[in-house]
C-alpha cells in the first residue's frame, strides 16, 4: 500500500473551486478514464458496499478496464474509494480537499493504493501512476479558476 499527495495553491476562492467540483469532473480532470454513468448510492445494487451511504458511484473505464467509485461531498472537498474488486486496485481512496489561503484555494489530493499483487514494487508503480492523475487534477482545477 502507498500513499501519494499533491498539492496546489489555485487563484479561485475556496467557494468558486467548489462550485467546479463534482464526481463527474473530478473523474474526467484525472485523465485516465471515461465516465460511463452515475447512480445515487442508494440506488445501487449492491447494497452491502453502499449501504446508508449518501453518495454518488461513478461507473468509469478505459481499455480494457472498468470500476466504479463511491464519492461523498465533504464540507471541504471530497472524498472517494474505488467499490469492490472490479477495477485496476485492490483499494484506491481519496481526499481531496479545499481550503482558503490568501487570496485564493489552497486544494490538496492524497490517495492511497494498493495493486494487491507479488509484483515487486507494483504500488510503487500504481503510486507514481496515481500521482500523475492528481497532478492533471490539481492542473485542471488552477486552470479553471
Amino acid at each position: 500500500m502507498r500513499e501519494v499527495e499533491r498539492t496546489r495553491r489555485v487563484g479561485g476562492t475556496p467557494a468558486e473551486v467548489q462550485r467546479l467540483l463534482s464526481p463527474t469532473t473530478i473523474v474526467d480532470w484525472e485523465g485516465s478514464f471515461d465516465v460511463f454513468d452515475v447512480q445515487d448510492a442508494g440506488s445501487v445494487a449492491e447494497t452491502a458496499e453502499t449501504a446508508g451511504d449518501d453518495g454518488t458511484v461513478v461507473t468509469a473505464g478505459g481499455t480494457g478496464v472498468k470500476l466504479r467509485l463511491l464519492f461523498t461531498e465533504l464540507a471541504d472537498g471530497y472524498r472517494y474509494e474505488q467499490l469492490g474488486n472490479g477495477g485496476p486496485f485492490d483499494e484506491m481512496t481519496t481526499r481531496l480537499t479545499v481550503e482558503p489561503q490568501d487570496e485564493g484555494a489552497l486544494v490538496t489530493a492524497r490517495s492511497v493504493v494498493e495493486l494487491g499483487t507479488r509484483v515487486p514494487f507494483a504500488d510503487r508503480i500504481a503510486a507514481w501512476k496515481r500521482g500523475g492523475e492528481l497532478d492533471r487534477l490539481l492542473a485542471s482545477i488552477d486552470a479553471e479558476t
